[in-house]
């Protein structure tokens, strides 16, 4: 599940965070899974457990996960998600640099469009076989 590459230019915690976001919007861990301890996940990977808290931390100011003392940490309901600064800018940018290249590759408009809805169906069936 994991894929921690340590000569990436982007930090460890960062990964390990791509990864949990992964595996929730993906649906291999649906709403109320309970999440590996930080103890656990950082032995499971071979990271640090300060750099496994510092992500699950981010992930829950982000609205991915909450943690119930004393029971352990929980995904959250997709709709509990927080879509904002820097990462939601990054992310309108890679798309709007796609479709600058599908209109480079010839496609009109139109057919960008097509193209667009038919990549965001094959992720959704991809979501829901997990």
């Amino acid at each position: 599940m994991f894929e921690i590459d340590p000569r990436s230019r982007k930090s460890i915690y960062e990964q390990v965070m791509d990864n949990l976001k992964d595996a929730i919007v993906m649906g291999q861990l649906p709403e109320g899974t309970k999440l590996p301890s930080v103890r656990e996940l950082s032995k499971s990977i071979s990271v640090n457990p300060n750099t496994v808290q510092k992500a699950y931390r981010e992930l829950e100011q982000q609205g991915y996960i909450y943690t119930k003392t004393g029971l352990g940490t929980f995904v959250c309901p997709r709709s509990e998600i927080r879509a904002e600064g820097p990462e939601l800018e990054r992310a309108e940018e890679e798309m709007a640099e796609a479709f600058k290249t599908f209109l480079r590759l010839g496609l009109g408009f139109e057919e960008s469009e097509k193209k667009a809805l038919e990549i965001f169906e094959i992720i959704r069936k991809e979501s829901d076989e997990k």
